[in-house]
């Protein structure tokens, strides 16, 4: 990773001893259903990788006060991956305890944080709507500590990932980076098309790297001014549905922007970018 690492965020001792806990409390709000785009989107992209590791755990950190975002994650993995593993790890240890009743094969819950308190190297960490609560000089050290426990690149493998985004409480919208052991790689946006008037709509989803950076002059800043051009130019395409227009807009913005997915996710309301076009400046 190029960007300089600030200060982790707090850490304090577990009560037992052993590796600190690093992170502070979040409000752990959660809905059913509401990661389902995020992890519809792994599972297409990063299941290979999850059947060829040799012990694919994917971490749920954060899940909230309910472990209903774990529950799902294991399900949704296992029809990419049948030997996945979910491990929930949450900082709270009240929302631990309420969620060991919905323990089962391949299902467990952790008390920890950013540390990752899980033996191994992990094949995938999800981080939703957790750093959305953070100061935006926290992210990148955050990042560096979770790229340093992915699953290590080599033999053919790109290595584990780390899907880090913000979504809305219905899960309608949502825009996630995802990083390798390298650092930061992509930027997906998704979205019911249903809902959406514009694609800048999205902005307030942007994870924390990019969300104050949505300025002029700023490179994600300039992507969604004509991620919004190309819908409005699109406009003729809305007679056939707002998925066909979708897909025009994307195909049209493809002209300027490193565009790195295919219509096979354009048509589930998806489009996504690398990472280096949209980075913000002196990163």
């Amino acid at each position: 990773m190029t960007a300089r690492a600030t200060t982790l965020p707090h850490s304090r001792l577990r009560p037992t001893g052993g590796t600190p806990i690093v992170g502070t409390v979040t409000r752990g709000t959660t809905n059913p259903n509401r990661l389902r785009r995020m992890d519809r989107w792994i599972a297409a992209t990063h299941g290979a990788e999850l059947r060829r590791a040799g012990d694919p755990v994917a971490v749920d950190l954060g899940y909230g006060a309910a472990p209903w975002t774990a529950v799902e994650l294991l399900g949704r993995l296992r029809a990419a991956a049948p030997r996945a593993r979910v491990i929930g790890v949450e900082i709270e240890p009240a929302r631990v305890a309420a969620a060991r009743p919905y323990e089962r094969e391949g299902l467990t819950f952790r008390h920890g944080g950013f540390e990752i308190p899980v033996a191994g190297r992990p094949a995938l960490v999800r981080a939703a709507n957790v750093l959305r609560q953070y100061d935006e000089d926290a992210v990148a050290a955050v990042w560096e500590r979770l790229c340093a426990r992915l699953a290590p690149a080599g033999g053919g493998s790109r290595g584990g990932l780390l899907v880090e985004g913000t979504c809305d409480e219905i899960g309608r919208r949502h825009v996630w980076v995802a990083l390798g052991p390298e650092g930061p790689r992509t930027v997906t946006f998704a979205t019911r098309l249903g809902s959406l008037e514009h694609p800048s709509d999205l902005a307030e989803r942007l994870p924390k790297a990019l969300i104050h950076r949505n300025v002029p002059g700023e490179p994600v800043h300039t992507f969604l001014r004509d991620f919004d051009r190309a819908w409005a130019a699109a406009a003729p395409y809305a007679s056939y549905g707002a998925r066909q227009r979708w897909i025009r807009t994307v195909r049209d913005l493809r002209t300027d922007w490193p565009i790195t997915d295919s219509p096979t996710r354009w048509r589930q309301g998806e489009v996504t970018v690398a990472w280096g076009a949209l980075a913000p400046r002196g990163y």
